[in-house]
Parts: C-alpha cells; sequence; structure tokens
C-alpha cells in the first residue's frame, strides 16, 4: 500500500460501542498505531475524564479533547483513533473530522444496547443516574453530528447476536473497507 493514499481511522460512537477495543484490532489489522483519544487525554491532564468533569467541568474537557483531536488528525502517520464519545459535540471537531481525510466510522447501537455494554464501569461519568435514559438522550443530540461526519455507519449489534468474537469480526469489516477504500484512492481506475 502507498502510504501517501493511507489516511487516520476514526472510530465514533457513543460510550460503549466499542470504539477502543475494537480500534485497537483495526490497528493491528492495519500495521498502525492505535490512539485512544481519552486516555491519552487522561494521561496528559493527570487525571481520569471523571476527574476532569467534576473538577474542571465538561467545557473544560471539551477543550482538552478538541486539541487532542486536532493533534492527532494533524500527525503525519496515518494511525487508527478511538475518539471521545462526545468528540462530535463541538462544531470544530465536525469539520476537523471532514476536512483530515480521515476514514470516519460510526459504531452505532440502540441506548438500551450500549446501556447493558457500559453497565457498572466507573469511567462512564454522564451514565451515573440513569444510563438507558442518559444514553437514548445522548443518542437523540448526537446522531445527527455523527451522521454528518461518517464515511460509514455500522450497526454493531448483529455482530454481538450473531458472532462468537463479534469485536473481531467488527475490527475485519472495518479493515477490508479501510483496504478498499485506501485501494480505490491508489488506483482510481479500480473504483470504477
Amino acid at each position: 500500500m502507498d502510504d501517501r493514499h493511507a489516511s487516520h481511522v476514526a472510530l465514533v460512537g457513543l460510550m460503549a460501542s466499542g470504539k477502543t477495543t475494537i480500534g485497537r484490532r483495526v490497528a493491528k489489522r492495519l500495521g498502525r498505531t492505535f490512539v485512544d483519544a481519552d486516555e491519552l487525554l487522561e494521561q496528559r491532564a493527570g487525571q481520569s475524564v471523571r476527574d476532569i468533569f467534576a473538577n474542571d467541568g465538561e467545557a473544560a474537557f471539551r477543550r482538552l479533547e478538541s486539541e487532542l483531536l486536532g493533534e492527532l488528525l494533524n500527525a503525519a502517520e496515518p494511525q487508527v483513533i478511538a475518539t471521545g464519545g462526545g468528540v462530535v459535540v463541538a462544531p470544530v471537531n465536525r469539520q476537523r473530522l471532514k476536512r483530515a481525510g480521515a476514514f470516519v466510522v460510526w459504531l452505532y447501537a440502540d441506548a438500551s444496547f450500549l446501556a447493558s455494554r457500559a453497565e457498572g464501569k466507573a469511567s462512564r461519568p454522564l451514565l451515573d443516574d440513569d444510563p438507558v435514559a442518559t444514553l437514548a438522550r445522548l443518542a437523540a443530540e448526537r446522531e445527527p453530528w455523527y451522521r454528518e461526519v461518517a464515511d460509514v455507519t455500522i450497526d454493531i449489534r448483529p455482530a454481538f447476536r450473531e458472532r462468537d468474537k463479534p469485536k473481531a469480526h467488527l475490527a475485519d469489516v472495518i479493515a477490508e473497507l479501510v483496504r478498499d477504500r485506501e485501494q480505490a484512492a491508489a488506483d482510481p481506475r479500480a473504483a470504477v
């Protein structure tokens, strides 16, 4: 593969959609570096996402998140990026995702399915009270933005219902989509 046609792969979606675990597998299949934006942000801030929300507020977290996304999308080496679930809230981030030439994959599932996956995870500060209601509200707010930035939308539920190793299957699907896209970019005649 000619690296001139390789681009970043950015996984977007609500919390618990599998961006991190699937993203790690996609990166391995493509031979790229994997970056979990929330984990990197926590390392740099010296505190957890939950603590940033509690100590500095959501606005401060979103500012840090935006700065980091800009940096990641400007990196020369193509990488696989698991974005934070709310990265699409900021218009500047949606513009960055569309302009950067990144291949944006929206990992989609309904609120009740995602709530069942997020249950008991302390790292989800927005889900403390009523996970299903919170995720339904977030979905209603964010789905138009996910749709706006996504090059492809993948409903993750069928893989979890029908496969023994759903995350591995989803990573295979995404890696194949990336390879097809980059092959088409390298040889425009192949896309005809």
